[in-house]
């Protein structure tokens, strides 16, 4: 869903919310989220095949192949299937907000995010303090119950953020929006009446949340919002009922009519002689009676060709590639791999673009928080570095790692090892450990004391070259 909510800034007071307003921004979210559910539903494999009817005398497989979820969990993985590193252009020491970033589990939201964008095209993260308490908490919001409104400025800044679900009072007949509202200062928790023509004032006391920014996230999966499959899904439905019908055509043809020429089973109709048939598996006929089942011929051929068009129609229009396929099979160059995952790393390209521009909100928030405890860390400094989570050819990094000696700095061939997470951090043992094995080596082969090169004298005793000189 790519639409975007907007409100004049002229009219928006953050200290003086309307709720008729916010209800109003309510039901018209909820009227745009089909799109949205419909992206979940493939993804948890309800498919539209599961509703298909037929005639109650005909088999009626439904078939659900989830390449939804394959998709998705394809694309995410090769996106963050890697924790997110952090590298430090500026001075100052981020160590404190690496620290803020673990005790808020931000992995694991990055995680939740890159997952929802694959699935909604659009993904949402509330950064928090918990009450009582002042370490810092993300957790990922539900897009289908989630949206940001921008001002009608060209620049579109962010004015609030919603986040919103429905709570029944069955016993009054009754529906609330129970809804949580993010401005630039502050967090209004309201319960909002479903009844738009009821003139409701805001009684809630607002909390002052000291970010400076308004704390709800919006991560982009490409410029529309469009979701991973999101685009494939008539292609999936075709699968899915072409694999359907091939189960339902088995069937029947198990199920084939026996057709007799020449006699019958029998004079009566309550079906004895047909249950006999079954139970025995025997027949008797006369000399000039025969028996054979009236069946149709299945063209596998044709239905296995049609098979496998769509299947390939369905990762090439999504651009990720089906890792199960016969050209992933066995050793490849490093070159040969990124070809194959060309389209998957183009449209993982643009999701870390966008990806990024969201982080850096998240960093500027965790670095205003951290600046009310006198943590001063420059936002603008710190730079992302995604990894791809894709099996490495060590043998082959280590040899341009070794051919690369000498042209670039250690600091730079250290980052192309993949389990190598802070190449400052390795730099440094690495150069503990030089001045160690040195120090070892000196010890070792210490050069001894010129007397002690002295040759001994008869009586096996090392002569004194000064008293010899006395002595002279």
């Amino acid at each position: 869903m790519s639409y975007k909510f907007t409100y004049p800034r002229e009219k928006y007071d953050e200290t003086s919310l309307d709720k008729n307003l916010i209800l109003k921004l309510i039901l018209k979210h909820q009227a745009l989220i089909e799109p949205l559910k419909k992206n979940k539903r493939y993804y948890d494999g309800k498919h539209s095949i599961c509703e298909r009817e037929r005639d109650k005398n005909a088999p009626n497989f439904k078939t659900v192949c989830n390449h939804a979820k394959d998709i998705s969990d394809t694309a995410t993985g090769y996106f963050m299937g890697n924790a997110i590193t952090y590298k430090n252009t500026g001075g100052a020491d981020i160590e404190q907000l690496l620290v803020a970033f673990d005790k808020a589990n931000v992995d694991d939201t990055d995680s939740d995010l890159a997952l929802d964008m694959s699935i909604y095209g659009v993904a949402y993260e509330y950064v928090y303090a918990k009450e009582g308490d002042t370490v810092l908490q993300t957790k990922t919001l539900e897009p289908e119950q989630t949206f940001i409104v921008y001002d009608d400025t060209i620049e579109q800044n962010e004015l609030f953020g919603v986040y919103y679900y429905l709570r029944k009072d069955d016993v009054n007949d009754i529906g609330y929006w129970y809804a949580t509202v993010c401005t630039e200062h502050y967090i209004y928790v309201l319960n909002i009446e479903n009844n738009i023509t009821l003139k409701q004032t805001v009684t809630e006391e607002p909390i002052l949340h000291n970010f400076n920014m308004m704390p709800i996230n919006e991560y982009q999966n490409n410029k529309e919002n469009i979701g991973d499959f999101e685009q494939q899904i008539g292609l999936i439905d075709a699968y899915n009922n072409l694999m359907a019908d091939r189960v339902n055509d088995k069937e029947q043809f198990i199920d084939a009519i026996l057709v007799l020429y020449g006699t019958y089973l029998s004079d009566d109709d309550d079906g004895k002689a047909a249950k006999a048939l079954r139970e025995l598996k025997l027949l008797e006929l006369p000399a000039d009676a025969k028996a054979e089942y009236l069946t149709r011929t299945l063209d596998e051929t044709g239905v296995e060709v049609l098979r496998k068009a769509i299947k390939e129609d369905i990762y090439t229009f999504s651009h990720v590639p089906n890792l199960t396929d016969e050209n992933f099979v066995g050793n490849s160059s490093g070159v040969a791999m990124e070809y194959k995952l060309l389209g998957l790393e183009m449209i993982t390209k643009v999701k870390q673009r966008y990806y990024t521009k969201a982080l850096r909100k998240r960093i500027k928030l965790f670095c205003n928080y951290l600046s009310l405890k006198q943590i001063l860390v420059d936002a603008d400094s710190i730079v992302p570095v995604f990894t791809r989570g894709l099996p490495k050819n060590l043998v082959e990094i280590a040899q341009t790692v070794i051919n690369l000696k000498g042209t670039v700095s250690q600091k730079t061939l250290l980052s192309l090892l993949p389990f190598v997470e802070d190449p400052d951090e390795e730099l440094k043992n690495v150069r503990e450990d030089n001045a160690e094995s040195i120090k070892m080596q000196q010890e070792l082969f210490n050069n001894p004391k010129p007397s002690d090169n002295t040759p001994p004298d008869e009586e096996g005793n090392a002569r004194d070259e000064e008293q010899d000189g006395v002595d002279e």
